[in-house]
C-alpha cells in the first residue's frame, strides 16, 4: 500500500518537476518552489530506498558467490554522528543505543576493556582483522603425534672431560629439540618378498614367514581409519583418493576403499547407538539442519511424478525434501554430535531421539532457528531461538536503513559482549544469568520497547524488509530472551551450524549419496569423528581401536567412548 501511494504521488507531480526544472534553469524562484523541491526529493529517497530493498536478494546471491570483504570501522563523521543520533532519537528514551547498563557497553562504544582484562596500553592496541603475530610457528610441544628420535654423541659421554680446555667435566643438560616434516601418502605399501625353498627330492616348499607387525590381512586398522577420516572428515570423495594414491604408485579403486569405510562402521554403528541414548539424556540440545542429496530418493521422487503423469492424477503430497540433521548435545562435561540424513527433518529427528530420554528428567532446553521444520514435541522440552538470526536479519539491511539497523546492532552487540565476558570469567550458569539480568535485560526491555514503538506508531512499513525483521523480533521475543529467565540457555545457535560444515563439507565434494544405506554410514562415522573432535580425542586413533578390540565393544559400548577408550586397551 505505501508503494502504491508513493508512485501515485510522483504522477501527480510530473508536471509540477517540470516546472521546477523550468525555474532552476532560469533561476527564477518562487516561494511554492521550495516546497515542491522538498516534496520532490522525500519521493526521491523513498524510491531509492525501495529499490536498495528489492536488491537485498541481489546482494545475498552477490555473498554467496564471491564472499564479502570485510569493512574496515572507522570513527563516524560529524555527520554521520548527527544522523545517528536522530535515529536513535526515539529509542533514547529507553536507553537503547545509549550505552546501557554492563561494563561492555562502554567498551563497546569507546574501546575500553572488558572487566577483569587489562586496558590495551597505547601503541599497542589490538589488531582488527589480519592474522596473529607469529601465526603459522608452532612450538615442537604440539607435535604429539611425532615420532622421537634420540640423536646421541658419538664421541662424547656425561662425565668426561671437556675436549675445548681440557679442565671441566660434562654433564647433562636437557635435550634441544629440531623439528623435521616429512610426507607421506594417505595410504602407504610395503612390498615382503617373502623367500621360499623347495626340496629336489619330494617338491616340498618351505615359505619364510612374514615379521609378527606385518599382521594377518591386507588392510591394516589404520588404513581403514585413515579412509573414513578422510572420507567423512577431510569430505575427500572416494574417486578423488583413487586418483592421488595411483598417482603415488599405491593405487586403491574406490570400490576398494568403500568395503574397507564399510567394516569401520560396522565397528562403530554401536558406539553411535549408545551415543544417542547418552544424547537423550542431555541437558541443552543444539539443533538445525541443511538439505542433502541421495540417488536413491531422488530415484522415488522420480517414479512417483512419472506415476502420477500416467495415471494422469495430482501428485501425492508425501514429502521430497531430503535433510541432515545435526544434534549438538551437552551432557554435563561431554559434547555428542549426532548426524542423520534422509527424508526426516530436524524436528522428526529431535523427537524421536527425546523418546529414549527417562522420563523422570527435566524438560532439555533446546536452541535453534524459529524454522517450522525444527519444531518437535514441544510440550517435551523448552525451546530458545537463535539471537544471532534475529541480529543477522538487520545487518543485512543495515546498507538499507543504515539508522534504525544501527539501534537494533548496537544493542545486540552489548548483549553478546557481556555474554562473552561471563565466558571469559568462567561463570556457572546460575552466576551467568545473574549477571545478564543485571546487565543485559535492560538493553533488551528498551529493545523491546523501541520495536514496539515502531511498529505500533507505523514507522515502519510492515510488508518491508525492516517491518518484516522487527516482526520477526517481537513474535519470538520469548524464546529469543531465554538467556534472561533460565540459567544455561544459549544466545546463539552457531555451535551446530559449525558442525553441519563437516556434512556441507561432503556435499560441496560428493554432491549425493547412492542409497540410503551410504548416508547412514556416513551419518555413523561423521558422529564418531565429531564427537571425538569435541572431546579432544585423536580420531584416527579411536576408529583403530575400535577395530581391534571388536568384540569388547560390541559387548560393552559403554566402555568404548571416545573419552573413555583409552583405560581399557590392553593386548590385542
Amino acid at each position: 500500500m505505501a508503494a502504491m501511494s508513493q508512485a501515485h504521488e510522483i504522477q501527480q507531480s510530473l508536471e509540477e518537476v517540470r516546472s521546477l526544472l523550468a525555474h532552476l534553469e532560469t533561476a527564477r524562484w518562487v516561494e511554492e518552489d521550495w516546497g515542491m523541491l522538498q516534496r520532490v526529493l522525500r519521493s526521491y529517497a523513498r524510491l531509492l530506498g525501495m529499490l536498495f530493498e528489492a536488491q537485498m536478494t541481489l546482494k545475498r546471491l552477490q555473498t554467496l558467490l564471491f564472499g564479502t570483504r570485510r569493512r574496515r570501522r572507522t570513527a563516524p563523521a560529524a555527520g554521520a554522528a548527527e544522523a545517528s543520533a536522530e535515529a536513535v532519537g526515539r529509542g533514547e528514551e529507553a536507553g537503547v543505543g545509549a550505552g546501557g547498563g554492563g561494563p561492555q557497553a562502554q567498551g563497546a562504544a569507546g574501546g575500553a576493556a572488558l572487566p577483569g582484562e587489562p586496558a590495551p596500553a597505547a601503541g599497542n592496541a589490538p589488531r582488527s582483522g589480519g592474522h596473529r603475530p607469529g601465526y603459522g610457528r608452532l612450538g615442537a610441544e604440539v607435535y604429539e603425534g611425532a615420532e622421537r628420535v634420540a640423536c646421541r654423541h658419538e664421541d662424547l659421554r656425561v662425565g668426561e672431560v671437556c675436549p675445548v680446555c681440557g679442565q671441566g667435566r660434562l654433564y647433562a643438560l636437557p635435550p634441544g629439540v629440531e623439528m623435521r616434516i616429512d610426507g607421506n601418502a594417505l595410504l602407504s605399501a610395503i612390498r615382503y618378498e617373502v623367500e621360499k625353498l623347495r626340496c629336489s627330492a619330494c617338491g616340498e616348499v618351505f615359505t619364510a614367514p612374514l615379521p609378527v607387525d606385518a599382521g594377518t590381512e591386507k588392510y591394516s586398522p589404520r588404513a581403514r581409519a585413515v579412509l573414513a577420516v578422510g572420507r567423512y572428515y577431510l569430505g575427500l570423495p572416494l574417486y578423488r583418493l583413487e586418483g592421488y594414491q595411483a598417482m603415488v604408485g599405491v593405487p586403491v579403486p574406490d570400490a576398494t576403499q568403500w568395503d574397507q569405510i564399510e567394516r569401520v562402521a560396522d565397528c562403530a554403528y554401536v558406539v553411535f547407538g549408545h551415543l544417542e541414548c547418552l544424547a537423550a539424556q542431555g541437558e541443552l540440545i543444539y539443533q538445525d539442519d541443511t538439505t542433502v542429496r541421495s540417488l536413491a530418493l531422488m530415484a522415488e521422487n522420480h517414479y512417483a511424478q512419472a506415476h502420477a503423469e500416467t495415471q494422469g492424477v495430482a501428485r501425492s503430497k508425501d514429502r521430497t525434501g531430503m535433510y541432515t540433521t545435526a544434534l549438538v548435545v551437552r551432557v554435563g562435561e561431554r559434547t555428542i554430535c549426532l548426524y542423520y540424513s534422509g527424508r526426516s527433518h530436524a524436528g522428526e529427528n529431535l523427537k524421536a531421539l527425546l523418546e529414549q530420554r527417562q522420563a523422570h528428567l527435566d524438560k532439555p532446553l533446546v536452541m535453534s532457528d524459529a524454522l517450522s521444520r525444527n519444531a518437535a514435541d514441544e510440550d517435551q522440552l523448552i525451546r530458545c531461538h537463535c539471537l544471532a538470526h534475529g541480529r543477522r536479519q538487520f545487518s543485512d539491511l543495515e546498507d538499507v536503513f543504515p539508522q534504525e539497523c544501527q539501534v537494533v546492532i548496537e544493542a545486540l552487540k552489548q548483549v553478546f559482549d557481556h555474554d562473552e565476558h561471563a565466558r571469559h570469567e568462567q561463570l556457572s550458569p546460575e552466576a551467568r544469568l545473574a549477571y545478564h539480568q543485571d546487565y543485559s535485560r535492560p538493553i533488551m526491555d528498551a529493545l523491546k520497547q523501541w520495536l514496539d514503538t515502531q511498529m505500533a506508531e507505523r514507522l515502519v512499513e510492515p510488508n518491508s524488509a525492516l517491518g518484516k525483521a522487527m516482526a520477526y523480533m517481537q513474535d519470538h521475543w520469548e524464546t529469543l530472551t531465554r538467556f534472561l529467565t533460565i540459567a544455561g540457555a544459549p544466545l546463539d545457535n552457531n555451535l551446530v551450524e559449525r558442525a553441519l560444515k563437516l556434512f556441507i563439507r561432503q556435499r560441496k565434494n560428493s554432491l549425493f549419496y547412492k542409497t540410503a544405506y551410504s548416508a547412514y554410514i556416513a551419518s555413523v562415522l561423521t558422529s564418531v569423528i565429531a564427537t571425538c573432535l569435541h572431546a579432544g580425542v585423536n580420531a584416527l586413533d579411536y576408529l583403530v581401536a575400535l577395530q581391534e578390540h571388536r568384540a569388547a565393544v560390541f559387548a560393552n559400548p559403554a566402555a568404548w567412548l571416545p573419552w573413555s577408550y583409552q583405560a581399557h586397551l590392553g593386548p590385542l
